[in-house]
């Protein structure tokens, strides 16, 4: 399932004459299990939370730098939802909003929320820091795919997915 979405995607970027540079790696699920595969890779990591907000029930992706603190009561109150209000979503929702399972929402499954039912947070630092690539598993969490800031955003236009910088100091 999760490489005919990755091929999907691939064939999206293609279309859209995005380059990116895949580094293949074993199953991950949490950043500390990715790094070592990354340690040659010139640009920034991703880590990446799907949440819910428990009041307005909107769904956020949130991608930050890998090394970045995510706090959400900081977070839920700069996004204008109350603090204690955001949660992680349950794993059914991310499936069927973005249709990847735990470990594998990034950027890049914003191509399949076709009715742009989850708004997109983006680390600040990860656009306008001094990176070369900006790294994101493609559907699956056995690879990393790198593509230039420009590019990112300009997916993400093509998704219907507005990012809202924020940053995670």
């Amino acid at each position: 399932m999760s490489e005919e979405l990755r091929a999907e995607l691939e064939k999206y970027l293609q279309n859209l004459n995005i380059q990116t540079n895949c580094v293949e790696h074993p199953a991950v699920f949490t950043v500390e299990q990715m790094m070592p595969h990354l340690e040659g890779v010139s640009g920034a990591v991703s880590k990446n939370l799907f949440l819910k907000d428990k009041k307005k029930k909107g769904l956020w992706l949130v991608s930050a730098r890998h090394d970045r603190q995510v706090n959400l009561n900081d977070l839920a109150k700069k996004l204008g939802v109350g603090s204690g209000n955001l949660r992680f979503a349950d794993e059914a929702i991310m499936v069927e909003k973005l249709k990847v399972g735990q470990g594998c929402a990034t950027a890049l499954s914003l191509m399949f929320d076709k009715e742009q039912s989850v708004k997109f947070v983006l680390d600040r630092d990860l656009v306008e820091g001094e990176h070369e690539m900006v790294y994101f598993h493609p559907m699956t969490n056995t690879a990393s795919m790198g593509l230039k800031r420009d590019d990112l955003l300009r997916f993400l236009k093509e998704t219907g997915h507005e990012p809202i910088l924020q940053s995670f100091d």
